[in-house]
């Protein structure tokens, strides 16, 4: 598959996300947040990093780059976007996905290996884990909270749209320790922690990651 990993000034780990998208047996394609096509990809990835300096609140000005006019429209028609971290806060300040990131509870940027249990393999990105699957990631985030409304939270865990949460500690003040969610469709997932920091070995905490990259083909063809 063709998979487009977007670059937006203040991008850290495009070019991780695009090793780890060649990695997972896929084409990686380069995108710039200035594009106004995504070139045919058939999935797209929102990297970590600090875009646009995190000024506004983070991801509050990448929203509005032509690349993501273009993202929406085909999340809507049911194109697999994956946004990790920074990307997870752009997914949320697009109306992509329910709820917000704002500063860590202890109000420190944090870098370490994460303990996380994939909650729900049933998305176009974790299809590749086991039910209740239990890895090891890193996490690098300084507004990492994941916050929602009482009634959004439980319509979340309700309808099965949790799906990572943090193991071993709340790390940064997320309620009900939510890692990870997914729009109703499930092509949608937004995950704080990295996943491509950890898809080979002797580079970061193993290869738990390497799922969220090898099961998006048997998801699309399903």
């Amino acid at each position: 598959m063709r998979i487009g990993v977007v670059t937006f000034p203040g991008s850290l780990d495009d070019v991780d996300a695009q090793r780890a998208v060649r990695l997972g047996g896929n084409e990686a394609v380069p995108l710039w947040h200035g594009d106004h096509d995504l070139r045919g990809v058939d999935a797209v990835v929102l990297p970590g990093g600090f875009s646009y300096g995190d000024y506004l609140r983070a991801g509050a000005i990448s929203r509005f780059s032509p690349v993501m006019a273009e993202v929406v429209e085909a999340a809507g028609r049911g194109m697999p976007v994956l946004g990790i971290c920074n990307g997870f806060q752009i997914l949320c300040e697009s109306h992509l996905l329910p709820g917000a990131l704002i500063r860590n509870d202890h109000r420190r940027f944090i870098c370490r290996e994460q303990r996380l249990r994939i909650e729900n393999n049933r998305t176009s990105w974790t299809g590749s884990f086991a039910d209740d699957a239990e890895i090891t990631v890193v996490l690098k985030n300084g507004e990492g909270a994941f916050m929602a409304d009482s009634a959004t939270l439980d319509r979340l865990e309700g309808e099965g749209q949790v799906v990572a949460r943090y193991l071993g500690g709340n790390p940064n003040g997320s309620q009900r320790d939510i890692a990870g969610v997914t729009n109703e469709r499930g092509n949608v997932v937004g995950l704080m922690p990295h996943p491509e920091h950890a898809v080979e070995e002797g580079y970061g905490p193993g290869t738990d990651g390497l799922g969220f990259f090898t099961g998006l083909v048997e998801s699309v063809l399903a």
